[in-house]
């Protein structure tokens, strides 16, 4: 309990598959005054829910055995729409991002994110018309990535599905899943 009038900490959910990263953020949250619960997985993550309910959340966008962590954003988002959730990604593609904010994210950030980035994700309730613009073209490969995970969330990350609509074998886009790690 925070000693200011008696106000509890802010429970904030962190779902992140690797350790040394999520033992960082927990550490570094705790120091600032959150009650930290961590998840490794979106089974995890519902156990949790079924005990709690947080008011911020940082999910990590690849979670082990190529999990999305969109599914987690959209069960967090129907749990409590009013969960603040800032999804977490090493591959920051404009598929993901869009699909993230969709499902109910309030933000997405590219790692490495520090706890100062993340807090002030929380906060943001408004977009930035002053952000600056980039030239950089996009490959072929982010674009293949992009709908990928475009069509992934349209199936609720159902591979066979994906892979039908696609129009590729599921193993081959089971193998593209896992060589494109997103961390």
């Amino acid at each position: 309990m925070s000693t200011e009038d008696n106000v509890p900490d802010p429970l904030l959910l962190i779902v992140e598959d690797d350790d040394a990263f999520a033992r960082t953020l927990v550490r570094s949250f705790e120091r600032r005054g959150y009650q930290v619960l961590r998840a490794t997985s979106l089974d995890d993550m519902r156990a949790l829910l079924a005990e709690a309910t947080p008011e911020f959340a940082v999910v990590d966008l690849r979670l082990a055995g190529g999990a999305s962590g969109l599914a987690c954003v959209q069960v967090l988002h129907e749990h409590d729409p009013t969960t603040v959730i800032v999804v977490l990604t090493g591959y920051a593609s404009i598929a993901t991002a869009v699909e993230a904010i969709k499902l109910g994210a309030r933000h997405y950030l590219a790692k490495p994110a520090n706890t100062d980035d993340i807090e002030a994700a929380f906060e943001r309730k408004q977009g930035d018309a002053e952000v600056e613009l980039t030239e950089r073209t996009t490959s072929i490969k982010t674009l293949e990535w992009e709908r990928i995970h475009e069509t992934l969330a349209e199936t609720g990350f159902n591979i066979s599905e994906t892979a039908r609509r696609l129009g590729m074998h599921r193993r081959t886009l089971a193998r593209k899943l896992e060589k494109q790690r997103i961390k």
